[in-house]
């Protein structure tokens, strides 16, 4: 994947959050925020079943980003280093210019402004030090909490896919 390296994780901060790397201590919580019926809604993924699961989880994570196929940060509290949602940039083009962003984030950590601190951080380094002039996002016509805070960013809404998802676009020109 041209030059994008990042076996040297870019850790993250903000006022109140830090964006780290996953590691083997976050299976509770990823089997958590994984397994969650709330969290999984709008998602086309099969909860998880086990802690086993969220541990091939994590280890097919740090093989993504040691190959450079994307970047996927554990976002915790400052000061408390509990896993509390997620968020990646993946799916780059060739040319390394446009990317996909992903988000999820515990029920009890909703609705408290985390994770548009978190996109706006990510955001920030998808186009600041990756360069990347487009930034994707699919989500649920239905999940309109995603769909707000898309808009809040921006991104703009480019079409309906056939299974329900809507696709929106941040670009470097708007």
């Amino acid at each position: 994947m041209g030059n994008i390296n990042f076996k040297l994780f870019p850790v993250l901060r903000t006022e109140r959050l830090i964006l780290r790397q996953l590691v083997d201590s976050d299976a509770d919580e990823i089997f958590a925020l994984r397994s969650n019926n709330q969290v999984n809604k709008y998602l086309d993924r099969k909860a998880s079943n086990s802690i086993d699961e969220a541990k091939n989880f994590i280890r097919t994570i740090h093989e993504n980003i040691q190959r450079n196929d994307s970047i996927y940060w554990a976002i915790a509290l400052n000061g408390a280093d509990r896993l509390i949602g997620t968020i990646c940039l993946f799916d780059f083009s060739d040319d390394n210019l446009k990317a996909e962003i992903g988000y999820e984030l515990l029920p009890d950590f909703q609705r408290k402004g985390i994770m548009q601190e978190a996109a706006s951080k990510v955001i920030e380094f998808g186009t600041q030090d990756i360069r990347l002039k487009s930034i994707v996002a699919y989500t649920h016509f239905e999940n309109h909490r995603s769909t707000r805070l898309l808009e809040k960013f921006n991104f703009k809404k480019r079409s309906v896919e056939d299974n329900n998802l809507m696709l929106f676009k941040l670009t470097d020109n708007g």
